[in-house]
């Protein structure tokens, strides 16, 4: 039988805790998830961390696994005695079998040789939970503030009758509520792998994130917007129109306003969850002036500069003001 590197395949030191095994392992589905993954052998990678986690990724299986020494990935090897006897059945009968099926076979409720399982094995028919899936959930905005549907075709491993991994087709609608956020975790209960033996079906975790909108930034369920004021607006005040995700609404500038000063709409961001109210938008002011004045413009902005004392650079003569 040929050996694997299950740690290295998860690329985790053999010391790793069981937490660290399993943040690497939820990385590494996510890359290479069929659904998400470019890689021509992605699938095939898939497959193989799905593997390797299902060993290492089990306190019985890993002890198990670390007991078979120390090889390179590849090279052919045989388990040390006893092995059979101490972790499934005497009878066990290494030849021509992969280490996949060598451990599959420590799930169920024979050995490889089919005799019944020893006391350091799991009883014959005992129920185990279906593998946890992770996967991107990317939505627009207006998704995030309105709430949506959404209608996942995901391609899943599974084992069939022979504990080889293959691929099923599932189809199905997830609800993403209203007030999303960049980075949220939802859980589908049942929605993950299969159970075994009337074990429950595992979950599937969506990891929400936002695309990028043309308008506004986000900041948990508050918003940004720039909002571009002309001069004589910031100057002697205004009220002006402002989109937000639920429409268009006016806004008042005060007079003198500066660029980067921030005008709060309160409740216009995206709703918090459990009826927790609304964030609020922030427009941020950005004076702005004609990038191809008239020939009038520039005359009025000329007998502007000339009535006008104010200078916007004082402050960098000494004693200017600040």
């Amino acid at each position: 039988m040929k050996y694997k590197d299950y740690y290295g395949i998860l690329g985790v030191d053999k010391k790793a805790d069981e937490a660290t095994i399993k943040k690497a392992y939820r990385k590494l589905a996510r890359k290479y998830h069929p659904d998400v993954s470019k890689d021509p052998k992605g699938e095939e990678k898939f497959k193989e961390v799905a593997e390797a986690y299902e060993t290492v990724g089990d306190k019985e299986k890993r002890a198990a696994y670390d007991q078979l020494g120390n090889y390179k990935p590849g090279q052919e090897f045989r388990p040390p005695p006893d092995w059979g006897r101490q972790y499934g059945d005497s009878h066990f009968s290494f030849d021509n079998i992969d280490l996949s099926d060598l451990f599959a076979g420590l799930r169920g409720g024979t050995g490889m040789g089919g005799g019944p399982r020893g006391a350091g094995g799991r009883r014959a028919g005992m129920p185990r939970h279906g593998q946890d899936f992770e996967i991107s959930a990317p939505i627009s905005l207006q998704d995030a503030f309105e709430g949506t549907m959404l209608d996942l075709n995901l391609g899943m491993p599974e084992h069939d009758e022979r504990r080889q991994v293959r691929r099923i087709d599932r189809s199905f609608k997830a609800r993403i509520p209203k007030g999303a956020t960049d980075g949220q975790r939802l859980r589908l209960p049942g929605k993950g792998g299969k159970g075994v033996n009337g074990g429950k079906d595992g979950d599937l975790y969506l990891n929400v994130t936002l695309n990028p909108h043309p308008l506004f930034r986000v900041s948990g369920h508050d918003l940004y917007v720039d909002l571009p004021v002309a001069p004589w607006e910031a100057v002697q005040g205004a009220s002006v129109e402002v989109p937000t995700l639920g429409g268009t609404v006016r806004l008042k500038i005060p007079p003198g306003s500066q660029t980067g000063q921030k005008l709060r709409l309160a409740k216009r961001g995206l709703p918090r969850p459990r009826d927790a109210g609304e964030g609020d938008l922030f427009a941020i002011i950005q004076i702005v002036v004609p990038a191809a004045p008239t020939e009038r413009e520039k005359a009025l902005f000329k007998q502007l500069a000339e009535a006008s004392a104010f200078d916007p650079r004082s402050h960098f003569r000494p004693g200017g003001s600040k």
